[in-house]
């Protein structure tokens, strides 16, 4: 409890200290989820528990790079208003000497139940991974299971790169996925099973790379979760050592889904291909929940592993989480929408309709912002190709383009001229017929992007000058018909 409270304190200490440097940084987000001081990345424990939806993160308030891990808290009656409850879990034991690494929550005999990784470096260096369990009655109050680890090491014929316990309830029975890595460094998510949560034994395999049907899929697949969505279920797992494959797998590492039925006997999966859940730059380690009225909720780190240049560093904090998703499953595929309650959020309201695009680049009054949801619709016709610039600087020289051709389908995100430090640009097929429909959110340095009622999304980082506030609409060597366009401040 001593060495507990010392790093719980140096860590407020920490906030304390910087607080007022990180909050002074014009990249800071309004409406996002941001460390108070150094780096966030996954999203943990998120679970809905006595009215609260509660989330946790990984953090480390030290420094921007990645380092010693705890968990920071959080809680929201209705995913716009958070209340602070600060440090959640801190690595004050042997099991987790090097950091409280990601995991899950549940709630069961009305109690919260966290469970974690507990990373350590032994004397030689070596990697060493313990499961670990903790509880709280209140869901402010954690206590750390005296029994701890609850499962003491990885199974025989898998490295120490064994991690990110998701645990949920089924027919009485607890299950937990893992990810893992063989001995040959082949990624693999692991089923165990247990009457009481405390004594975990091992399934099976549920799917991995070269297994399953699958092709070489990455040497690791980590933060898995798994739910079921009317009589199909989905598998989210990211896989690290995909090879890219033109517009698939472009970022370092993949975040992504299967759908198809687990066999909780064995602990296989049969299942189809892997999707991506996002189509951006930033979007890894997503995880979800079902809340009070049925509905599977998600968030993601908006960040990327060993992604550790943005300008947010000299301010003394980096990453952020993305707003949160509701997901629906239509055939075989997973859509994404913001929930209804970030409507809440919604300030100042402009709208147009009935605007022609005539083989130019223009504005329109009043829109423009750094702040702001913004809702598009177009019509489409064939061998058109619209263009929207976001973040745009009055000389031209600084914006991030969308762009859609009905030639080929591509809809693309470039963000090569749009600021500081970050480039390149991503790219997606549509199924459009003859609609287009875009839902953007801008938070000063990130950019949420869902298309036609979240078929696709892109989630991404940019950093403009804070002049770059203006919006252009472009239509080349053809007419568009932007059918209706509103913004709201928020």
């Amino acid at each position: 409890m001593i060495e507990e409270k010392k790093l719980i304190d140096s860590a407020l200490e920490e906030i304390d200290k910087k607080i007022g440097v990180v909050e002074s940084d014009y990249y800071r987000p309004v409406f996002h989820i941001a460390p108070k001081v150094g780096l966030l990345n996954d999203p943990n424990g998120f679970v809905f528990f006595n009215g609260y939806y509660h989330l946790f993160y990984q953090w480390h308030p030290f420094s921007t790079n990645h380092g010693l891990k705890y968990w920071y808290h959080l809680r929201s009656k209705d995913l716009v208003n958070w209340e602070d409850l600060r440090v959640g879990l801190v690595p004050a034991n042997w099991y987790e000497s090097h950091g409280c690494y990601s995991g899950s929550a549940i709630e069961y005999n009305d109690e919260m139940r966290i469970f974690y990784t507990g990373n350590v470096k032994n004397s030689e260096g070596n990697r060493e991974s313990y499961q670990c369990m903790a509880s709280s009655k209140d869901g402010i109050n954690i206590e750390k299971n005296m029994q701890n680890p609850i499962i003491k090491s990885q199974p025989k014929g898998y490295t120490a790169h064994f991690r990110d316990p998701k645990v949920w309830k089924e027919n009485n029975l607890f299950y937990m996925l893992l990810g893992a890595q063989t001995d040959d460094l082949e990624g693999r998510v692991l089923l165990y099973r247990s009457e009481n949560l405390r004594d975990w034994e091992l399934v099976g395999v549920v799917s991995g790379s070269n297994i399953n049907g699958n092709k070489a899929m990455g040497y690791m697949w980590e933060c898995p979760d798994l739910f079921s969505i009317g009589d199909k279920d989905v598998l989210i797992t990211c896989p690290q050592g995909i090879k890219e494959q033109d517009i698939l797998y472009n970022n370092r590492y993949q975040a992504g889904y299967f759908t198809g039925k687990l066999d909780y006997r064995t602990g296989a999966m049969e299942h189809g291909s892997f999707n991506e859940l996002d189509r951006g730059f930033e979007f890894y380690a997503p995880q979800s929940c079902e809340d009070y009225s049925s509905r599977r909720v998600m968030y993601g780190w908006m960040g990327m592993p060993e992604e550790e240049e943005q300008p947010t560093k000299d301010f003394g904090w980096m990453h952020m989480l993305t707003l949160p998703r509701i997901l629906e499953l239509k055939e075989e595929k997973l859509y994404q929408r913001v929930p209804k309650e970030l409507e809440k959020l919604r300030k100042e309201k402009v709208s147009v309709e009935n605007v022609d695009i005539n083989n130019c680049e223009m504005t329109l009054e009043n829109f423009y912002g750094d702040v702001y949801e913004l809702i598009l619709e177009f019509d489409i016709e064939e061998s058109q190709d619209i263009g929207i610039k976001l973040r745009c600087s009055a000389d031209d020289s600084e914006y991030t383009l969308l762009n859609f051709s009905s030639k080929t389908n591509l809809f693309t995100v470039d963000r090569t001229s749009s600021g500081k430090y970050l480039g390149g640009k991503r790219q997606c097929k549509l199924n459009i017929s003859n609609k287009l429909k875009l839902q953007i959110f801008s938070d000063r340095s990130s950019l949420e992007i869902f298309i036609n009622d979240g078929e696709e999304v892109f989630t991404l980082r940019i950093f403009p000058s804070i002049e770059s506030k203006n919006i252009r609409f472009i239509a080349k060597d053809n007419k568009v018909q932007l059918n209706k366009a509103t913004l709201w401040t928020y």
